[in-house]
């Protein structure tokens, strides 16, 4: 009865959130048709405001489970969207792999994750266009399939705003072999060309 109440929540507040962002802030939805339909998808964006996860996840069409501070759990409003959309909180500066745990039985029962590689705003300019590993550890431990997302726009209301999600990463180079470091890192730098390149695009 739990989870059913859930659903109906979600459905609501989907709605709410997706009219919301159509008229306030005129996002335009692109390239949605690569989303995948079925099994495990880790969504990754870059992160502009507190507007991106919502925004993610109300046009995805997926149902997934944010990956985010544990900090937002103090702002009411994330704190109920945590709730309903079963967010999974990530304590920073911690050696607590719980998240992590969490994520990957989430990804290996065919469910999707979204996070943000840069790691927190702005990351890619703040660290010097560093990014970090963990969406592509998570794909070669479980197989998921890596969908990048351009965010673009100011995020002020009534200016263009666009949300664009690109073809999955092709990771077949990397099929069945054992997760490594410089796996990692060959998939996180091209994760990170195909984010910077979808949200340089003219809206």
């Amino acid at each position: 009865m739990k989870e059913f109440f859930k659903k109906i929540g979600r459905v609501f507040v989907r709605g709410c959130i997706y009219t919301y962002c159509k008229i306030v802030y005129r996002v335009k939805i692109i390239g949605k048709e690569n989303v995948p339909v079925e099994g495990p998808v880790i969504f990754c964006g870059n992160h502009r405001t507190y507007l991106d996860p919502p925004l993610i996840v109300v046009t995805a069409g997926r149902h997934m489970r944010f990956m985010a501070k544990e900090e937002l759990k103090k702002n009411p409003l994330f704190a109920l969207l945590g709730v309903l959309f079963e967010g999974i909180y990530v304590k920073r500066d911690s050696k607590d792999i719980s998240s992590l745990k969490t994520a990957l039985k989430t990804l290996k029962n065919g469910g999707c994750i979204g996070l943000f590689p840069e790691g927190t705003r702005n990351g890619f300019e703040k660290n010097e266009g560093t990014i970090k590993n963990g969406a592509a550890y998570m794909a070669l431990k479980t197989g998921a399939q890596i969908v990048p997302i351009g965010i673009l726009g100011t995020a002020k209301p009534f200016t263009k705003n666009a949300i664009i999600y690109g073809e999955p990463l092709d990771l077949s180079e990397f099929a069945n072999k054992k997760v490594e470091k410089e796996y990692e890192d060959k998939v996180s730098n091209l994760l990170k060309e195909q984010i910077l390149l979808l949200s340089s695009k003219e809206i």
